[in-house]
Parts: C-alpha cells; structure tokens; sequence
C-alpha cells in the first residue's frame, strides 16, 4: 500500500502554486505567465525539459530504468473567459477565470513531478505533458503533432488524466468508468438566406426566420426519433440571430449548435443528419442554406486495463469508499480524447467540493463561482504517481 502525502510543506507549496496560477488565467494556447511558473517550479528537476513551437506547452522526461515501459501523465493550463464571482482572497480579477479547475491541474502536474523525481528505482520513463489551449483550441492536438507522444524517444504505453470538479463528487473522491468516459463535441453552423421585406407583406418577402425556427424544432425531434435512447446524442441551440426591427423582415437568419454524442457511429449519424434535416426545410421553403458541422472533440474511451489499475491504486491509497464506478459517460468534451485516440490510458474525475458545500448543489466547473478545495492538490499529485507507478509495472 502506497501511503499517500502527509507533508505539509508539499501541500503549501502546491496551494501557493495553484493560486498564483489562479490569480493569473492565461487563455488558449499562448500561456506565457503559466509557462514560465511551470517552468520555475520544475527547476532543479533531472528532467528533459522541451517547450512547444505553435503553443507554449511544456513537455518533460523523467528517466527511469532503461528498457523500462513509458507512461504520460497530462494537466492542462489553460482558464475560460468567465469573470469570477467566488470573491476569493486570490481570484482573478479581469476577464479570465481559471473555471474549470486547469489550475489545479497543473499544480498537481509539477507535484507529480517531484514526487517520481524522488522515486526510488523508478521501473521506467514518465512524460510530463503540460497542455495549453484545452478550452476549445484542440491544444492536445497539437501536442500530438509535435511529438508528445514519442518524447521518450518512442511511443508511451499509457496516458492518465485527472478532471477535478468542484461539484457533484466530495473532496477526495474518484470516479472513473471503462469504455466511453466523456462525449464527443461539434459545433453547426447554420446561415438562412431569404429576402427582405416589409413586415406587414411577408408574402413580398421570402422571410428566413419561420424556417430557420422550424429547423429549431425539427433538429430535436430529429434527435428523438433516429437515436437509440441507450446511444444517446444532444443537439442544443446555444445562439439564435435574426432581424434588427420588428416590422423587417431581413435577409439571414443564423444558428448554431453544440452536438454531443457518446460513440463514434453516432457520431458519424448525427453530424451528418443535422445539416441533412436543415437543408430540406431550407429547400421546402424555397431558401438558401449553408449549414456545416465544425469538428471538435472526440469520445473519449478510457481502456479497461487501464481504469483497473486506477481503481486499484484508489482503493489502495483512498479506501475502497472513495473510489466510484462513474455509471454513465459524462456529456463534457475533452481534447485528452487525442491522446486516448493514439494510446491507452483514462481519465477519472476527482471531487474537489469545498467544505461546508452540498456536492450536489454547489456551484460547477465553468460557473464564475465555481470553488475548488485545495486539500485535493497532495492528493493528486499522489494518485498521478502512484498510478503512473502502476502502469509501468503493469
């Protein structure tokens, strides 16, 4: 049994960390604040140490024994542009807010990082994989393409991420799941061409507004009747923008929405099948129609092997109480799918829900008062190393 970290100078060195990050968001994939503290804290490290060409990403090798397996260990460092309203001593105080707990990650990353630095007999090489540009700037992609997977000199064998949250799971709590942990994500687009006109002689105007709300509507239904309840997808109309007066009818309408499905075949069905569903309302109505799907992220598939071995280190380390069987797949998105797409590895969830807060309740990841605990930064930096430990002696 791995004892997990007690020392109290580790853990204030994390928080100060974190909450310098905090105090600092950085956004997509330029990070320069975030790169250069990442940079400092792994100082004096006997790391390999190389930093990206389109991002400021920062990709470490930790050697162990020769021959040994090779593993990836990934957090990600960038915020959301949301203001915050947590009123903490150190939030941030402009237009970005570290929402989505990438701070935390990171801090858990460099003390990761220490602790396998100091690890005795170490039975093989860990890549450090510290990612900018998560929040929709495919940032992992881009590290893909520039080599993180081969850092150690060839391929890793396995990947592992932590998500915290700051709801929904007490502090310290783990859920993972095998097979589909987290939902693919594309975004369509959708421009209704018709003509202008007088609003009280819309029959002198071709008027794009009834079809594209009709398109609204049918994108739902849709949804409902060509999908397996248990292979589910969501489409979600987020942005609607039509006319300037009441009494124009204007020339576009415009729409968009986020697609979320939970395999790769539906997927496949409903990226093509939403802008099917829009061009034919658009035809009957006599109208023209650009309707496109913007790729985002994959499903992200967490590897049976892998999820077992962190269920094992959690029980081991946490007690089988605070390890959770995650039911279902989560309806997020993450840009870790790449690497899962390439490798084997998960990503679990760890609770980070602020004392005196009803998991339930409280406020969650990308909310502007969304808070996370801490106390979880020793705990995560543990579960990375002993995991990490794991998969290269598995």
């Amino acid at each position: 049994m791995t004892v997990l970290i007690s020392d109290a100078a580790f853990q204030d060195t994390l928080v100060r960390l974190r909450r310098t990050l905090h105090a600092d968001p950085e956004i997509g994939l330029s990070l320069p604040h975030t790169q250069r503290a990442v940079l400092d804290a792994l100082s004096g490290l006997p790391l390999e140490i190389t930093t990206g060409r389109s991002s400021t990403s920062v990709v470490a090798v930790l050697r162990g024994a020769p021959g040994g397996r090779a593993v990836l260990l990934r957090g990600d460092m960038d915020a959301l542009p949301v203001i915050e309203r947590t009123g903490l001593p150190f939030a941030a105080s402009g237009d970005a807010m570290h929402a989505c707990g990438h701070d935390l990650h990171t801090a858990m990353l460099v003390g990761a990082a220490h602790l396998l630095a100091g690890q005795p007999d170490l039975p093989g090489d860990v890549v450090f994989m510290f990612q900018p540009g998560e929040e929709g700037d495919d940032g992992a992609s881009h590290m893909v393409a520039e080599g993180v997977l081969d850092a150690a000199g060839r391929r890793v064998d396995a990947a592992f991420a932590i998500h915290v949250v700051s709801a929904l799971l007490p502090a310290g709590f783990v859920a993972g799941r095998a097979g589909t942990a987290l939902s693919a994500a594309d975004t369509l687009l959708v421009t209704v061409r018709g003509a202008g006109g007088h609003g009280s002689s819309p029959h002198r105007a071709l008027d794009p507004i009834p079809a594209a709300c009709e398109m609204v509507t049918a994108l739902q239904t849709f949804v409902t009747r060509s999908f397996d309840v248990f292979d589910p997808v969501v489409v979600t109309v987020g942005e609607f923008h039509a006319g300037t007066i009441a009494n124009v009818i204007p020339d576009v309408a415009t729409f968009s929405a986020t697609v979320r499905s939970f395999s790769r075949e539906a997927q496949a069905r409903v990226t093509s099948g939403v802008t099917r569903v829009c061009e034919g309302i658009a035809a009957a109505h006599g109208l023209q129609i650009d309707a496109v799907v913007e790729p985002g992220y994959p499903v992200t598939v967490n590897s049976d092997d892998a999820v077992s071995a962190i269920r094992s280190v959690v029980i081991d380390t946490l007690g089988a109480d605070h390890w959770i069987d995650q039911p279902t797949p989560v309806s997020g998105s993450e840009d870790f799918s790449r690497v899962l797409d390439e490798v084997p590895g998960a990503m679990v969830f760890l609770g980070a829900t602020p004392p005196g807060l009803d998991p339930g309740t409280a406020p969650y990841n990308h909310s502007p008062e969304a808070v996370f605990d801490d106390s979880v930064l020793a705990t995560g930096a543990a579960l990375h190393r002993d995991v990490a430990i794991a998969m290269l002696t598995g």
